[in-house]
């Protein structure tokens, strides 16, 4: 028996993917941070970052954890089992909310880079993680934007791509 998807099987092969891409990127490195010449690198990670947070204020590290970790990967989630047909499709416009709002850590990252750069003070490289992290925001993007359409598209009852 073969199985049976509400989406193309290149939707849901990507967006099982980003099960494994996504905790990948929260411990890859999104920058290179020296404070001074004489201190050592420090590679800044989600995870890394958001250990620091938890420190110093618990509610936008409350704030910051939700839109990183728990956002994507409950859409993630969330988008396979509309995909597999164990969650109803009236929920994809939920699912994609979900996906536009991890888009806001991206932003936030990027604000920390060019407020870091305009203080003078160090040095700040962009890392391979930051890229990774972005890519697997925008690619979730895409496919729950693709599959938010195919599936509209396709009518009710109908089973399989």
């Amino acid at each position: 028996m073969t199985a049976r998807f509400a989406a193309h099987p290149l939707l849901v092969a990507g967006n099982l993917a980003l099960v494994v891409l996504f905790p990948l990127a929260w411990f890859a490195p999104l920058l290179r941070a020296q404070l001074l010449p004489f201190f050592r690198v420090e590679e800044i990670s989600v995870i890394s970052g958001l250990q620091s947070l938890w420190q110093q204020d618990v509610f936008l590290a409350l704030v910051v954890t939700f839109f990183a970790l728990v956002a994507p990967m409950l859409k993630t989630v969330a988008l396979a089992l509309i995909h597999f047909e164990l969650l109803g499709r009236r929920l994809l416009p939920v699912v994609t909310l979900m996906g536009k709002l991890a888009m806001a850590d991206i932003f936030l990252i990027a604000l920390y880079i060019v407020t870091a750069k305009s203080l003078g003070v160090g040095r700040i490289e962009v890392a391979w993680g930051l890229y990774l992290f972005t890519a697997c925001i925008l690619v979730s993007l895409g496919i729950s934007l693709w599959s938010a359409n195919s599936i509209r598209h396709r009518p009710a009852g109908a089973k399989g791509v």
